[in-house]
């Protein structure tokens, strides 16, 4: 499907600023607001392609390595577009990044050339901020609501002494209300218990309006809307975009100019806000909820399918549903729907003569979405994955749907009266845009083999690259790698590699443990832990391990902590930024840990000189939406392996392994202890050309040779 281009014309530049500064010149003064900045080509490059974008309405995939400067890059033309300009982020840890640091540099250094301060505004979801109206009511709420009653993550319910902790911080809460300016949950210093905040902050889904709402002219959610209407930038995050697209467009402020960072997560956010899911205790919370609003016999009857879904979900075993519902489930979803139709129009319309339109408009928000997850259940529709999820600790099962893609819907949606810039350090996976840009909507042209002459003039520019030897402790005379992507496009955009300043080939290597026997069980083999563990020992520590299990990071810490002295810290054993704080501060150590580490973690230096992942990142067998998308490829006569699992694992790889080479000055090994990234034929190739251009060895005593030579410097 190809996306509309922008629809009303290409974003406009400010006419006040037309003839004095274009992004270069932004570009220019905010670089050098930086402590130690310095013009850098690819960020450059990246700004004039981001300024042509802007001019032609055409959209624009750009990869761009760590350490390039890509927020700057986008800022500066931003802040010539007419209108405020959207950013869009998939992490806190980057949104606070431009919010509280790239931002106000940016704004008091172009300010002169402006002759004005350019403005920005942050943007979340209404339940990240205080809802006055349920505040003024949370005392009523307490008793029948999920504050005191909920069940715990070990099943039971609160004991009276954690209901009075949780009291103190509703408390706490209304004293803040007095003070604070924003309302936003982050500017709570301390935090709250997540069950405390949900009883004090709306959803969109449930909240009346301003103006049906009594404190509507105090909302901290629409004034929050007031300021980003006003900006010339507006930061957001992948969730609430999606949100916004699904709901029509009408929750971010209209703008010209879309600029998505961390892009390579915004297919999953969106299946994420597009998913939705049945659970006991939501049924039985929004009938006590009701209760008050309904006839007896009603609300009896929203118990009863609370009841059915809790036996029909104790009885299904957790995974995908391939043969649709079981008939228990059915029978539980068919119960719910009639069940709620009753409790809808019992209930009626929310009036502006209600006593109470909040409670009456959260009570049937609640009860419509329940509903209509129970009908999309029941339709079992081509394009929809269900199945059953049970945790391991057994705290809270539920019956989920989610769609079976989400390209089409981006394609509709993301694309319309806008230009879009899409952006990450990992777009081009086995070294082509084509594989992103369709998980984007985008319509982008199959792949085509090079020629070999096209192949060996390739392989002879990466061999000019590389230096002969591996590189060692000296740093001097690094040289930037230049980005090697292939420009992709299709109808309505073009793609582009901008590189990274740093040059891989001499500051780090990546070692595959070839001679391995390829892994075949859980957790950590043994021949795997004694590879790990004399790399380990090499370095000395500095060591971030990277593991497909919590049991395979368990078994790593168990035997280098038996063999070794070094310090070991272990994600799951103390908060995790606690744990990285350790990890940067204590130079011998070395931190273990899961999936959350593979893109969280940034510690430049000489603190995290290796960084060790057991296995390939595939998605596991287990996971119903990967596994929902490889059959539906494979029933459609092409790999589902090849177009969806191998996809997966390279942006997951890229990710683990872009963790070592954080600064210019930073040096190490990237150890992969999974023989399969050197001996498939197949997707090998594949997944190391998604991966930076690292000096590249098989060799054991060359990866160890290294890490000792690091030891001593």
């Amino acid at each position: 499907m190809t996306p509309s281009r922008t629809a009303t014309g290409p974003a406009v530049p400010k006419k006040r600023r037309s003839g004095r500064a274009g992004a270069g010149e932004l570009l220019t003064a905010a670089v050098g607001a930086v402590p130690g900045g310095a013009a850098r080509p690819g960020q450059q490059q990246m700004a004039e392609a981001i300024e042509r974008s802007i001019a032609s309405g055409e959209h624009l995939l750009v990869q761009a390595g760590t350490g390039t400067g890509k927020s700057l890059a986008y800022l500066a033309p931003a802040l010539t577009v007419d209108g405020p300009v959207v950013v869009s982020t998939a992490t806190l840890a980057l949104q606070s990044q431009l919010v509280e640091h790239d931002l106000p540099r940016l704004a008091d250094a172009v300010e002169p050339v402006l002759g004005r301060r350019p403005t920005f505004a942050v943007l979340k979801g209404r339940h990240h901020y205080l809802c006055l109206a349920r505040l003024d009511s949370s005392v009523e709420d307490e008793p029948d609501d999920a504050l005191f009653d909920a069940p715990r993550s070990g099943g039971g319910t609160k004991w009276l002494g954690e209901a009075g902790r949780l009291g103190k911080q509703v408390q706490r809460l209304r004293d803040w209300a007095e003070e604070t300016a924003t309302g936003d949950r982050d500017e709570l210093d301390p935090g709250v218990d997540d069950q405390v905040w949900r009883s004090v902050s709306m959803p969109a889904r449930e909240c009346v309006g301003a103006s049906r709402c009594p404190f509507g002219q105090e909302c901290f959610a629409e004034a929050s809307r007031a300021r980003a209407r006003e900006a010339d930038i507006v930061v957001t995050n992948h969730s609430l975009l999606a949100v916004d697209m699904l709901a029509g467009r009408h929750i971010v402020p209209p703008h010209k100019l879309l600029v998505v960072d961390e892009a390579h997560e915004l297919a999953d956010r969106v299946s994420s806000a597009a998913q939705a899911e049945l659970v006991p205790e939501l049924i039985d919370r929004s009938t006590r909820r009701a209760r008050p609003l309904l006839r007896p016999d009603v609300a009896e009857r929203l118990t009863e399918a609370g009841d059915a879904l809790a036996v029909g979900l104790a009885e299904a075993p957790a995974g995908r549903l391939t043969a649709g519902l079981p008939p228990a489930l059915r029978e539980a979803c068919t119960l719910l729907d009639s069940a709620t139709r009753a409790a809808l129009e019992a209930i009626g319309d929310v009036k502006a003569d209600d006593p109470d339109p909040v409670r009456k408009q959260q009570a049937k928000a609640v009860l419509d979405e329940l509903s209509a997850t129970a009908q999309r259940l029941l339709e079992e529709a081509d394009h929809d994955v269900a199945w059953v999820e049970k945790p391991d600790n057994g705290s809270r099962r539920a019956l989920v749907v989610a769609p079976l893609s989400v390209a089409g819907t981006l394609a509709t949606h993301l694309y319309d009266e806008r230009t879009v810039v899409a952006t990450s350090a990992t777009l081009a996976l086995g070294g082509r845009f084509d594989t992103v840009a369709r998980a984007l909507g985008l319509d982008a042209p199959p792949p085509t083999p090079p020629s070999p002459a096209a192949a060996a003039l390739a392989t002879a520019a990466a061999a000019a690259r590389s230096p002969v030897t591996p590189p060692v402790a000296a740093t001097e005379g690094s040289r930037a790698s230049i980005g090697t992507v292939p420009a992709t496009e299709g109808p309505g955009w073009s793609s582009l590699d901008v590189g990274s300043p740093f040059d891989y080939a001499r500051q780090g290597i990546l070692y595959v443990a070839a001679h391995l026997p390829r892994p075949s069980v859980s957790g950590l083999p043994e021949p795997a832990g004694e590879e790990l563990l004399a790399l380990v020992e090499a370095l000395g520590g500095r060591t971030l391990g990277l593991f497909s299990s919590r049991r395979a990071a368990q078994q790593a810490a168990e035997l280098v902590r038996a063999r070794t002295d070094l310090p070991v810290l272990l994600q799951g054993e103390e908060a995790l930024p606690l744990l990285v704080r350790r990890f940067r501060e204590v130079r011998e150590s070395c931190l273990f840990g899961v999936m959350s580490l593979w893109q969280g973690v940034d510690v430049p230096g000489d603190a995290c000189q290796l960084v060790v992942i057991d296995r390939l990142p595939f998605p596991r067998p287990d996971e119903p939406l990967a596994a929902a998308r490889a059959a539906a490829v494979d029933a459609g006569g092409g790999s589902g392996f090849a177009a969806v699992s191998v996809p997966i694992a390279a942006v997951r790889l890229a990710q683990g392994v872009g963790r070592l080479i954080r600064a210019t000055g930073d040096r190490g090994v990237v150890a992969v202890l999974d023989s399969r990234l050197e001996t498939a034929r197949g997707y090998g190739p594949f997944l190391r050309r998604s991966l930076p251009p690292f000096w590249y060895t098989t060799r054991p005593e060359v990866a160890r040779g290294a890490l000792e030579r690091l030891a001593k410097s």
